[in-house]
């Protein structure tokens, strides 16, 4: 059996390798002057952006730049502004002030405060009857005027 199976093998080893090198022959194109013929490709050339990007970049940056300076010039001018507005305000509040002694209180008379005129309140329970309109609360009218003990 195994002499049977190896000489199948065999047959299909030399079939293969036979028809191997006929393709093989064929395709490798030595024989073919076409083949031979064809020229090398060359690239073509082509631009990256780089340049240009970088150019409008620094167009970018410039214009930033230049509304932060112009932004900060701005800012200057007007707490410029604001600081002599202040600064006029002090003066003519100077010149209006005039510095003026307080009297004196008087310890001859001492002050007594008056007893008032009106009376006196009275306590009372609170009402919860006008809350409990809808229901809500679970006891009697009679148990919300219990007096105060």
């Amino acid at each position: 059996m195994e002499k049977a199976h190896t000489k199948s093998a065999l047959k299909f080893v030399k079939a293969s390798s036979q028809s191997a090198v006929s393709w093989s022959s064929t395709t490798t194109g030595m024989g073919n002057p076409k083949a031979s013929s064809k020229e090398n490709t060359k690239p073509q050339e082509f631009r990256l952006h780089t340049q240009q990007r970088a150019v409008k970049r620094a167009m970018f940056n410039y214009s930033v730049a230049t509304k932060l300076y112009l932004g900060e010039i701005q800012k200057k001018r007007i707490e410029k502004l604001q600081k002599m507005i202040d600064e006029e305000e002090v003066k003519l509040l100077r010149k209006e002030m005039v510095p003026r002694a307080q009297l004196m209180p008087h310890f001859d008379r001492p002050f007594f405060p008056q007893r008032s005129n009106r009376p006196l309140t009275i306590p009372r329970e609170p009402s919860f009857l006008k809350y409990c309109s809808n229901g809500l609360y679970p006891f009697d009218q009679a148990h919300a005027w219990k007096p105060i003990k």
